[in-house]
């Protein structure tokens, strides 16, 4: 029985269920599984409907409802809540746009612009250098457990990486060089890799939210966190020049935030804080025309990761491609 199939019956038979204590789960599709969530895991929510566990993907879910009674399959937002309602039944409502989805954080859409040296305080120790033995380039955390996105190009053909993070402590930034870093997944095509710090004495890493590069605005005000030239921890801020600049068959964010050797896997901020874009080349003819890879492009790159795996013992895991067939040769029978 297909996934799908198995909400819809899950659907069915949990609105036949007696009021009972109970959780809901509401699905993309405009229906709602009621039952008791079990755990809520990184990547699916497991629910107990009654007649079996059934295990649900993060990513069909809008919301997750820990209330005290059953409730109705989900509502419109718009749509008030009566009055005769007391507000100590209310359930505890929880976005998944504003929690955890799996590897990585979605930010909320309704937060307020703040100036760059504000953000820049907040966000600088999410910002790393990725050094290869042929060179450098910047990256950022997604998640307090070490890992990290970069540029394809910036450990292309390389395995020996290390990473060099600022810790803030007592007032003041203490670089710190992680050594022992794994490869989890790599997309040559969109220029993306993610990594993850495995060092035994790592702590807790700050890190970033994803936003909507779809939701920008052109000419909206936009910063770039990176390490140009190896100069770290250096930011440039600029405008949103364009968001739909086709480059080699994709599209690209342009920005007049300043792209130089070095930034390659740096961040391109809006001015609430949120990521928009993972910057990655610019025309070195000109200035002020610096480009970087849609947030957009990195969400689906991490939803998808296991179809990009990397294993030190197998550089070309996943794939394996057998040589083409050769011509082949006929021969009469009576020779």
């Amino acid at each position: 029985m297909s996934l799908k199939m198995t909400l819809a019956l899950a659907v069915l038979l949990a609105a036949g269920l007696p009021s009972a204590p109970a959780d809901v789960v509401e699905l993309k599709d405009q229906s709602a599984i009621t039952g008791k969530v079990l755990a809520e895991k990184r990547e699916a929510v497991i629910v107990d409907v009654g007649y079996t566990v059934l295990v649900i993907p993060r990513s069909a879910i809008t919301k997750i409802s820990l209330g005290e009674a059953a409730a109705a399959p989900a509502t419109k937002a718009s749509e008030p809540t009566p009055a005769s309602t007391p507000k100590s039944a209310a359930p505890e409502i929880r976005s998944v746009s504003e929690s955890s989805r799996g590897l990585y954080q979605v930010g909320s859409k309704s937060s307020p612009e703040r100036s760059v040296r504000d953000l820049v305080k907040q966000l600088g120790e999410a910002v790393v250098q990725v050094r290869t033995p042929s060179g450098l380039g910047s990256g950022f955390f997604i998640n307090e457990e070490g890992f990290l996105i970069t540029n394809f190009h910036v450990i292309e053909g390389e395995t020996q990486i290390s990473i060099e993070v600022y810790h803030q402590r007592n007032g003041q930034l203490e670089r710190k060089t992680y050594k022992q870093v794994r490869i989890v997944a790599m997309n040559k095509f969109a220029d993306l890799t993610l990594l993850k710090i495995e060092d035994k004495d790592a702590p807790m890493f700050k890190h970033v939210q994803i936003g909507s590069a779809d939701a920008l605005a052109v000419g909206e005000r936009v910063f770039a966190i990176g390490s140009p030239l190896g100069l770290e921890r250096t930011v440039t801020e600029g405008i949103l020049s364009t968001k739909t600049r086709q480059l080699g068959g994709d599209l690209y964010l342009q920005t007049t935030a300043q792209i130089n050797p070095g930034n390659s896997g740096g961040r391109l901020f809006n001015l609430t804080g949120k990521l928009v874009g993972v910057t990655n080349m610019k025309i070195t003819s000109g200035e002020g025309l610096g480009f970087a890879i849609p947030s957009e492009m990195v969400k689906f790159f991490l939803d998808h990761r296991d179809a990009f795996a990397y294993a030190n013992d197998n550089p070309s895991n996943p794939y394996r491609y057998l040589d083409p067939p050769g011509r082949t040769k006929l021969r009469l029978t009576d020779e």
